[in-house]
């Protein structure tokens, strides 16, 4: 199981980007329009962290990763098996992947396909 994207989601993006950079030595780059405005930056380990502003109104902070995986519909219809609730179906995310996110216990978790 690895890490894809670790994706924060914040009203004071600049002072995360901040800390982030000061706390973990990662480098953010411009704002990439795939992942929702968010900056991106890369952990030596290949992870990325994306650090974006809320895109709705409603939209409340947090910080939710999206795990690698190999048939994103297979995992999408595992974790509905297992009793998850689909919050966005299998998405494909312009040159970056396809995406999904499901909910379990109200625990937030992505699915992320290269």
């Amino acid at each position: 199981m690895k890490a894809h994207y670790v994706e924060i989601v914040s009203k004071t993006m600049d002072k995360q980007i901040k800390a982030l950079e000061q706390v973990h030595g990662v480098s953010f780059g411009p704002e990439v329009q795939d992942l929702g405005q968010a900056k991106v930056a890369e952990t030596a380990s290949g992870t990325l962290i994306g650090v974006r502003a809320p895109l709705a109104e409603h939209e409340q902070p947090i910080v939710r990763v999206y795990f690698a995986v190999d048939d994103i519909t297979k995992a999408v219809e595992t974790a509905e098996a297992a009793g998850a609730v689909i919050a966005y179906p299998p998405t494909k995310q312009g040159e970056t992947g396809t995406w999904a996110i499901y909910i379990l216990d109200g625990i937030q978790y992505g699915l992320w396909q290269r």
